[in-house]
């Protein structure tokens, strides 16, 4: 079949498995090119290791620092003539390639929130690693169902206490427009912390813990953002900073079992992501940012936000008054945030392509399922259940 990008709202139906192959390549030839990591950790487990900044996680250790992984992630594998989610073809095209590099790379399909799969994975690690010694919590879901009770949790990314106005992009048009949003419930925002907080986390740690899978001095890291001023009011301040504060909680309660070196929240920069685009106001922040860092030179992609993490942040690391590890320095220094609030008054349906860059926000969001990459023959016959 010919594969074309199907774009529903936020969401994109199709995936392109040359394209993902592809992009899975690009981002290993990044970290390739900078050069080895020296790490000891070098048996690793990535929870949510098919897009975004897991992927990219399990890519720099693989190929930064010679490690064997153990990747978790749900996919919907391809049909004959529909396509798979596109992190069922990076995992292919990933294990493939870290195989032919003479690494170890195991992959396990499933809900990374229930006892079967933490059980399955356990057993993989028995097997075949011994022991981790790095864990990766990169998951990103709506939904979950606590494996202790069997009930099902939906987040609500809303504000937290008042309904808020603010500026919203359409992608699809180009259209800046007002929203209202109105607060989350108090049901809500215990749903989102139940969903996107640190229960899970700690759950993983413990269930690893006692399995006697974690090496001596082992590192679990995992992924936040916290963002600027200008998303504070449906992000930081919101249900999702509420969630987001339950990570600290977890994290530190991961460390006064382990050592104060076992677990790092790492707040990560704003990039382009199919969750991100759902979120209001984060689109046209994005759209902002990217020109802005560019502008400046300083703009990152999850694979340089990692391999930057991996090679200077873990190396020393240097906490917050959290205790977080902090990536997101240059996003949020000063020189970049006077210049994104000094514009984002202008931001108009008319001034967005002077003040920021849509065009490329779309762009990066199309690769993410594999369109839009140079070297790819998007008019050839392709079977969708091939890498």
């Amino acid at each position: 079949m010919i594969i074309e990008p199907k774009i529903r709202g936020f969401i994109c139906t199709t995936a392109h498995p040359v394209g993902c192959a592809t992009n899975v390549q690009r981002q290993i030839d990044h970290v390739v090119v900078k050069g080895e990591i020296p790490s000891a950790r070098r048996r690793v487990l990535v929870l949510g290791c098919s897009t975004g900044y897991g992927l990219a996680s399990r890519i720099v250790t693989t190929f930064g620092s010679g490690a064997d992984t153990i990747g978790v992630s749900f996919e919907k594998p391809p049909a004959e003539n529909k396509t798979a989610s596109a992190g069922w073809y990076n995992n292919r095209a990933f294990e493939q390639r870290a195989k032919a590099a003479g690494r170890l790379a195991l992959t396990i399909e499933g809900d990374a929130f229930s006892d079967a799969i933490k059980a399955e994975t356990i057993e993989a690690i028995r097997q075949n690693l011994g022991q981790i010694d790095l864990i990766v919590y990169s998951l990103a879901s709506p939904v979950r169902t606590d494996p202790a009770t069997g009930e099902t949790y939906r987040s609500a990314i809303k504000p937290f206490g008042a309904a808020v106005a603010a500026k919203t992009l359409n992608t699809a048009t180009g259209e800046v427009s007002e929203v209202v949003i109105e607060p989350a419930t108090d049901e809500e925002a215990a749903a989102t912390v139940k969903v996107m907080g640190g229960e899970d986390w700690q759950l993983w740690i413990s269930a690893l813990a006692d399995a006697g899978v974690l090496a001596d001095g082992f590192t679990t890291l995992n992924y936040t953002y916290l963002g600027s001023e200008l998303t504070w009011p449906i992000y930081h301040k919101g249900t999702l900073g509420v969630a987001k504060a339950d990570l600290d909680r977890a994290a530190g309660e991961i460390r006064s079992r382990f050592g104060d070196t076992s677990a790092y929240v790492v707040a990560l920069k704003a990039v382009v992501t199919q969750a991100s685009s759902a979120i209001p106001v984060v689109p046209l922040y994005g759209t902002l940012l990217l020109k802005v860092m560019a502008e400046m030179g300083l703009n990152e992609g999850t694979i340089e936000q990692i391999d930057r993490l991996f090679r200077t942040k873990l190396a020393d690391p240097v906490i917050d008054e959290a205790h977080r590890l902090r990536v997101d320095d240059w996003e949020l220094s000063p020189t970049v945030q006077a210049e994104m609030v000094r514009r984002w008054p202008l931001l108009s349906t008319e001034t967005l392509p002077e003040l920021a860059d849509l065009k490329t926000y779309r762009a990066e969001f199309l690769k993410l399922f594999g369109f839009g990459l140079g070297g790819v023959d998007y008019t050839a016959d392709v079977d969708p259940r091939e890498v």
